[in-house]
């Protein structure tokens, strides 16, 4: 029986084959206490599995092949990282030495402790690091369960034979060690129970140039193996033993969209331009120092975020010092050759597993609470570190600073006052740094949008970070599952707003780019376009999809449309509002 199911697409594109199912790490592990006297035994059982864990991301780290994405080897450092933190063994030695649980039963308690903290965050990004924990556990499980012969459910994944051209890989989710070794044989499509667009299946999904869907709950239990898929990663909908009717017009539209897409790579080189000849700077979202190559390869002219709290989440004993951020700053301010980098400073909320270098439980779970330069000025020395350590790396090339969540007076003065200090300690250690570094703030606030011309007096450039500017103007958490549907970005509050900041700074004569989801989305190009945006930040994967609609865009024609659209006010003058200006 033919069946839809949907989830969240996170790589375009589409995937016809058959189901082939990872099945889902069980983690109904055997409950057993030990006999009194082989606590020490049981303990070393556990620590051995750990070394064999460690044994085996080495190997796999070591025999990454050539062409294997960037990406594979920072999330086998990252997992390589939280193994190694002594946090991750110290209870659950504790629990088999003081309350005999056997080791698999003592991890999984410390492994549900863990999850249960991560799911209180509100940060999207960093919630979905909690899989990254789960995963290595998991691992450590089926060390265990070799050791022991334990009934642990295999999480092997199947048989290599089983994969080729028209497989789809199926799971609950998928570590990065596992997809490392799906890699080596050719598959079509990703689906996964779990994720969301920052997961790392949804991160190598891109990379890979795979159509992926994810977040499909339930969807490892309701696909047979063997079953014909189709996979619509811009859509995000699965299609569940499709008819031979449904069967062709997918094989038509997978055609069609690789024709598209072989056609894109043609306009890595044309100017971005729209017909009316308005130049539009296209700009990459960075998480890693190495996205920088990926990049420059597909056009951007520079970046317009990179996410520097990746830096501080990987390292999970301590937050990394100044010269190692020096030192990941430097290498995309060399990888861009000259181009502009707008490093975002710190944007995280409470966390206690970012480091032990600060007190981070203090921080505040709500997305109103202690976050983003709230949380930086609230640790001057480590929000210092990092102004030191970007301004060295502007001795290199085009390093600016970018300031989240900023809303009040104070918070900018005492900002700037801290950057200030930063170049003072420099100058008085003799190392070099550019003394005009750029400074600019994302506006996500509302009291930000509304009180402009506080930023463009104090700042070189604004960056419109749309996604918590939705989520702060509709009061609408976004990773509250019971409200997600009500976060709309064509609210007529919302287009208004944009419309305000773009021309306010464009009047200005200041810098505006728009880094949130809505700029790398080709359904909304026309839209912002004619709110007068000339500036997109995006992850690389989107810049050529975006471009293609720059490229087919008249401006003036979508600017004279613009204020009907921002007049429309009940819901069926906005959609013929909107209708007119995308037609």
């Amino acid at each position: 029986m033919t069946f839809a199911l949907h989830g969240i697409p996170v790589s375009n594109g589409i995937a016809i084959g058959r189901a082939v199912l990872i099945s889902r790490a069980a983690l109904e592990v055997s409950h057993y206490l030990i006999e009194v006297g082989q606590e020490e035994a049981e303990a070393k059982r556990l620590l051995d599995a750990f070394e064999q864990v460690h044994l085996e991301l080495a190997q796999l780290r070591k025999g990454l092949p050539k062409d294997a994405p960037q990406e594979m080897a920072a999330f086998l450092d990252v997992h390589g990282m939280i193994l190694a933190d002594p946090a991750l063994a110290e209870k659950p030695l504790k629990l088999i030495r003081t309350q005999r649980l056997n080791a698999a039963w003592a991890l999984t308690t410390e492994l549900n402790d863990l999850l249960e903290q991560f799911s209180e965050i509100e940060d999207t990004y960093l919630k979905e690091r909690a899989n990254d924990i789960r995963q290595v556990a998991e691992r450590v499980l089926k060390a265990l369960s070799a050791q022991k012969k334990e009934n642990l459910e295999s999480k092997e994944p199947p048989s290599l034979r089983d994969v080729g051209v028209d497989s789809i890989i199926v799971a609950h989710d998928i570590a990065p060690h596992d997809m490392l070794r799906f890699k080596e044989h050719a598959f079509t499509g990703f689906v996964t129970d779990l994720g969301g667009k920052t997961s790392h299946t949804a991160i190598v999904a891109r990379s890979m140039e795979i159509p992926a869907v994810v977040g499909v709950r339930h969807a490892s239990e309701m696909i047979r193996h063997g079953d014909w898929l189709v996979v619509d990663g811009e859509h995000g909908v699965v299609v569940v033993a499709p008819d031979e009717q449904l069967l062709a017009q997918y094989r038509v539209l997978q055609a069609k969209a690789e024709a598209e897409i072989e056609k894109l790579q043609d306009l890595k080189l044309s100017p971005t331009e729209t017909v009316d000849h308005v130049a539009i700077k296209l700009l990459a979202n960075i998480e890693l120092p190495e996205d920088a190559t990926h990049a420059i390869d597909l056009g951007a002219i520079g970046v317009g975020l990179f996410r520097s709290e990746f830096l501080f989440m990987d390292r999970n004993q301590a937050l990394p010092d100044e010269e190692r951020q020096y030192q990941e700053y430097r290498q995309v301010v060399d990888l861009m050759h000259g181009l502009p980098v707008n490093i975002r400073t710190i944007d995280v909320g409470a966390d206690k597993a970012l480091g032990a270098g600060s007190d981070l439980s203090k921080t505040g779970t709500s997305p109103l609470g202690l976050r983003a330069i709230r949380w930086s000025l609230t640790e001057p020395e480590i929000f210092l570190t990092q102004l030191r350590a970007i301004l060295r790396a502007s001795a290199y090339g085009q390093a600016r600073i970018m300031i989240p969540m900023l809303a009040h007076v104070k918070e900018i003065d005492e900002t700037l006052r801290l950057i200030e200090k930063a170049k003072q300690q420099l100058l008085q250690r003799g190392q070099a740094f550019n003394p005009n570094i750029q400074v600019g703030a994302m506006i996500e606030i509302p009291a930000a949008a509304l009180v402009l011309p506080l930023f463009i007096n104090r700042f070189d450039f604004l960056s419109i970070g749309t996604n918590d500017l939705i989520q702060y103007t509709l009061a609408i958490d976004r990773s509250d599952h019971a409200v997600a549907h009500l976060y709309d970005p064509f609210h007529p509050a919302i287009l208004n707003l944009l419309y305000n900041i773009i021309n306010q700074a464009k009047r200005a004569n200041i810098p505006v780019a728009v880094c949130g989801e809505m700029a790398g989305d080709p359904s909304m190009t026309k839209l912002l376009l004619g709110l007068g945006l000339t500036d997109f930040s995006m992850h690389f994967s989107q810049l050529l999809l975006v471009k293609r609609e720059i490229l087919k865009a008249d401006v003036a024609a979508l600017k004279s449309r613009i204020p009907a659209l921002l007049m429309a006010i009940e819901p069926e003058d906005q959609a013929a509002a909107l209708e007119s200006l995308m037609a």
